[in-house]
């Protein structure tokens, strides 16, 4: 389903229950009036059945806010962004960074700089099975300081070298 679907299924089963909510560009919802009990019973309920989450801990939404600009970041943007990590999604999401790290850790069990590192070697991963890439271009173009560091970065997390990862994908 394109996000576009998504948004229009959203905002059928808000207007169901006659609410009016706001659509943000990065696919949430906000309500601005308090929504009795009962009605936020049936909201949860027909969201459920219609697989999308709902969030209302605000350590969760700013987590997911994180995962969202980090997988954005790494996986859809033509070129990671030149400043650190922490300063990039400190001014994105209009909140400290300090703020951020502990209720990402707190809701996801894992600091942020974890999970960019996770979310990196995935992206290597894809980019070594996909495309004609050597080891160097992707070091470069994920913003590793050398290939070196890629090279143990992977294998620290995965247990094998990317030119092994790499072999293995196509026999």
């Amino acid at each position: 389903m394109t996000s576009l679907q998504s948004a229009f299924k959203l905002v059928s089963i808000f207007r169901r229950l006659d609410l009016f909510p706001i659509l943000s560009p990065g696919g949430e919802v906000e309500l601005p009036e308090n929504i009795p009990t009962a009605k936020f019973r049936l909201l949860k309920k027909l969201l459920r059945k219609a697989r999308f989450d709902i969030l209302v801990d605000k350590k969760m939404i700013l987590a997911e806010k994180v995962v969202s600009l980090v997988m954005d970041m790494v996986h859809y943007s033509q070129e990671l962004p030149s400043i650190n990590y922490s300063e990039y999604i400190s001014r994105h999401l209009c909140v400290s960074y300090s703020l951020l790290s502990k209720s990402f850790s707190k809701a996801r069990g894992i600091t942020i700089e974890q999970f960019i590192i996770s979310q990196k070697i995935e992206r290597v991963k894809q980019l070594l099975s996909h495309q004609d890439l050597t080891v160097s271009e992707i070091a470069w173009k994920l913003r590793y300081s050398s290939p070196a560091h890629l090279s143990a970065q992977f294998k620290r997390v995965t247990g094998i070298s990317p030119s092994h990862f790499r072999r293995n994908q196509f026999h």
